[in-house]
């Protein structure tokens, strides 16, 4: 899918431990929104963070915290992220979602099948 102009980036914040039907939180998450066919997600593991709780979770040896910050990044058109959205109110008890737009710049990258585009 090419994706480019303007566009929403939805960044949801969960702990590293957040499970949804014993596996990780942001595993579901990535798979509904490739089951929903937004463009593209990421999950990025935080080394340092705190939330709600106050409690700082680092992964600096002396304090080494085994509940890092995850963030999930999702960018579609604004549409296809209003769409996602109830779905997070199901997966979601505690965390933190931002809505963001943004303008999209697509490089050329491969097909499925690995031919170049």
């Amino acid at each position: 899918m090419k994706l480019q102009g303007s566009a929403q980036r939805l960044t949801i914040f969960v702990g590293e431990t957040d499970v949804w039907h014993h596996k990780p939180l942001y595993t579901e998450i990535v798979h509904r929104a490739h089951a929903a066919g937004l463009a593209g997600a990421s999950v990025l593991r935080g080394i340092e963070g705190y939330g709600a709780s106050r409690h700082v979770h680092t992964t600096r040896i002396l304090s080494l915290s085994e509940d890092l910050p995850i963030a999930i990044v999702i960018v579609d058109i604004a549409e296809r992220i209003a769409d996602f959205l109830p779905q997070l109110d199901e997966l979601i008890t505690e965390g933190l979602v931002i809505l963001d737009d943004v303008q999209v710049i697509t490089y050329a990258g491969r097909e499925a099948d690995g031919r170049e585009e």
